[in-house]
């Protein structure tokens, strides 16, 4: 272990000893001074964002900046997550949280400065420290974040190193801090996710995303939903896990479709020359290539020898293949779609679970749908943690504007994804509760009570 991480854990374990002294509101200010700093200076952050990693928009990373962070903050204030948080009085339970300790996070090139905010807001929440270890072609972005977050601490007296950061950055300093942490909350690709499992520490990950969007036959508003799945896919360029990824509608309903898709600027791509061209610019034997992530539509077209309009939204791409036939149903991190035909609602539920099966398994699917019936029946057979109704993608992540899911850095995915969780990671996966049992009231169940039908 080099010198400077070993110096930043040791710093980390005497601020994690000053954090178990502070009381739930030094915690909760803490919480609302950091995430307050970012908000304050989100356009400069979401700007140095897009120079450094090449990758994104100015635009989008400013409502990311700016909400993520306020979300968790609006979910989490005036709760407990100090001492006695709660008990039944009835069963004789009484619950006390206690901090996990260091927190080690990995940061991804996609979002370097909600994942460190985010992360350190669930960590400081339940009197964690925090490690963050950011991708090293991000560092500049996340390290003026944890600059500002720690400015704000420091306004507060709040304890030192409480938020640090792993300096020159690489796989093995990230595999020595996850090692070295107590729990690890890692974001990113799914090689750094599965080293998060392998490293013998208690860890949330989150799974690869591929978000399918399935239209009832009895949906009524194509406009609406061909607004929320533009939306849902160009957010940022398509570089959030929760983009949407496909359309999938029913035959009839195709061209209607499409043409409700192109009044939002989307260009259909159905030549199967045009579409090969599109498979080929964006997937190297089947793995997406870098360059084109988190790119435009335009930029994208301009580089499979396409001339499209400037301002094209997404490009949307008709296919009949589905799952491991073809890597367009896998994930794609820029404004590219598939659109999909289905015969009936049971065949489209099947086309999004054969490439959910293929990547994305855990993660998320949507259905524009009215019909109750069908929407369950799509919960029941899809292998999501999230099932959206008639709303964008990436309102996944939560946040309160679409659903009341909780508002989240890191989506976890079940182990349909490998992950612990197929949940929305909160504050409350970040704390070790202890129980406090007293002797239960009246007699034991007899044994007739027990089996009785």
């Amino acid at each position: 272990m080099s010198q400077d991480l070993k110096k930043i854990l040791e710093n980390s374990r005497k601020a994690l000893e000053e954090m178990k002294r502070c009381s739930q509101e030094d915690v909760d200010l803490m919480c609302r001074v950091i995430n307050k700093a970012v908000h304050e200076n989100a356009e400069e952050l979401a700007k140095l964002a897009v120079e450094e990693t090449g990758m994104g928009n100015v635009e989008s990373k400013i409502v990311k900046n700016t909400t993520m962070g306020s979300g968790v903050w609006l979910t989490m204030k005036n709760k407990k997550s100090v001492g006695i948080i709660g008990e039944d009085r009835e069963k004789g339970l009484v619950y006390v949280a206690h901090p996990k300790g260091v927190i080690g996070s990995v940061s991804p090139i996609t979002n370097p400065t909600i994942t460190p905010l985010g992360n350190a807001m669930l960590a400081i929440k339940g009197r964690n420290t925090i490690i963050v270890s950011p991708h090293p072609r991000a560092q500049e972005t996340t390290g003026k974040t944890i600059e500002y977050m720690n400015q704000a601490l420091a306004e507060i007296d709040a304890p030192e190193n409480v938020i640090q950061m792993v300096k020159d950055p690489s796989i093995e300093a990230t595999q020595e801090l996850m090692a070295s942490s107590d729990v690890i909350v890692a974001t990113g690709g799914m090689g750094m996710v599965k080293a998060a499992y392998s490293s013998g520490r208690p860890a949330f990950g989150v799974g690869q995303g591929n978000v399918q969007a399935v239209i009832g036959q009895d949906y009524d508003d194509l406009e609406l939903a061909a607004e929320f799945i533009i939306m849902g896919r160009t957010f940022d360029n398509g570089l959030i896990c929760a983009c949407n990824q496909s359309v999938i509608v029913h035959e009839d309903r195709k061209a209607d479709m499409v043409k409700a898709l192109e009044d939002k600027g989307a260009y259909f791509i159905e030549d199967k020359e045009d579409v090969d061209k599109i498979r080929k610019i964006l997937f190297e034997d089947g793995v997406l290539k870098i360059d084109i992530v988190g790119k435009t539509a335009f930029e994208i077209a301009s580089k499979a020898g396409l001339d499209i309009p400037e301002d094209t939204s997404a490009l949307v791409v008709a296919t009949q293949s589905r799952g491991s036939e073809d890597p367009l149903c896998g994930e794609k991190l820029c404004p590219v779609l598939i659109l999909t035909t289905y015969s009936d609602f049971e065949d489209g539920v099947e086309i999004a679970k054969a490439n959910l099966l293929y990547q994305g398994a855990g993660h998320t699917a949507v259905v524009h749908s009215n019909d109750r019936e069908k929407i369950e029946y799509a919960a029941v057979e899809l292998p999501v943690g999230r099932l959206l109704v008639n709303v964008p993608g990436i309102a996944a992540g939560g946040g309160g504007l679409f659903t009341h899911l909780n508002p989240t850095p890191s989506l976890g995915c079940g182990s349909w994804g490998g992950n612990s969780i197929s949940e929305n990671l909160i504050y409350e996966h970040l704390l070790n509760i202890s129980t406090i049992a007293y002797p239960r009231k009246g007699e034991p169940p007899t044994d007739e009570e027990i089996w009785a039908e």
